[in-house]
């Protein structure tokens, strides 16, 4: 069972132009994400998916793999997509590529289920939210489960609402996504989705048309930095600066 992780990496951003290229500690940013991705037990290939051949240079200079994609994709997903239409594998990890400090073992966490389950179409990960500022951050995305750990809604809501706090626990959702490679290309192929237009969130999509995203609880440390801004920036540099 081949399975492959893309990496989207935009070169354009309102609030970081060029972040994927950023300097930390010696490499480029777009570098630790790769690295960390294959550090992945169930990876067994990294491909950074652009629209810039300055970052396709910077990825053949460390010894990675890059693709360039078209500049008019909507979604990470549409550009992991292109990349894999040429490319052979069974299961496709879309890993998002602002995160240097991704964990690999997240990445094995939401692979394993679609290498255990020949019916499973779709995963992704999720873990509990302690921090009560969170619960009103539209940023945060929140999931609820079945008991099956199948996802029945995403929101960028508080889900459920808490009318009985005494049993009350949401869950923010973690952007790793995993597709089987068939229902990749059937997906990007589907129209947007009326919740998903709503809520701005491409993976109600999933739910929409009648298929099941499987949920897994992360049994590891989040941090959720992503690099957005340069205060961002700065803030990976000193964790980065203090594991070393």
């Amino acid at each position: 069972m081949k399975i492959t992780a893309v990496i989207p990496a935009r070169f354009g951003s309102s609030r970081l132009e060029g972040k994927p290229l950023k300097d930390i500690w010696g490499k480029p940013m777009i570098q630790h994400v790769y690295e960390r991705v294959l550090q992945a037990k169930n990876v067994e290939r990294a491909i950074v998916a652009t629209d810039d051949e300055r970052i396709v240079e910077a990825v053949e200079k460390f010894g990675g793999i890059a693709r360039m994609t078209s500049i008019d994709h909507q979604s990470g997903t549409d550009r992991v997509a292109e990349v894999m239409s040429n490319e052979k594998a069974s299961i496709v990890i879309n890993v998002q590529g602002d995160e240097p400090l991704i964990d690999p073992r997240l990445i094995d966490e939401a692979s394993q289920p679609l290498i255990d389950d020949d019916s499973l179409v779709a995963a992704t990960l999720c873990k509990p939210i302690l921090q009560e500022e969170k619960l009103s951050n539209p940023n945060v995305v929140k999931v609820i489960r079945d008991y099956q750990d199948f996802g029945i809604y995403f929101s960028r809501s508080v889900i459920p609402y808490p009318r009985n706090k005494e049993t009350f626990q949401a869950y923010e959702h973690i952007g790793i996504y995993v597709y089987r490679h068939d229902f990749l290309m059937k997906f990007v192929q589907m129209p947007q989705s009326k919740l998903e237009v709503i809520e701005s969130l491409e993976q109600l999509r999933i739910i929409e048309n009648g298929f099941r995203i499987k949920v897994v609880e992360t049994q590891y440390p989040y941090t959720g930095v992503s690099v957005d801004t340069q205060e961002d920036l700065e803030e990976v540099r000193k964790i980065i600066a203090s594991n070393k």
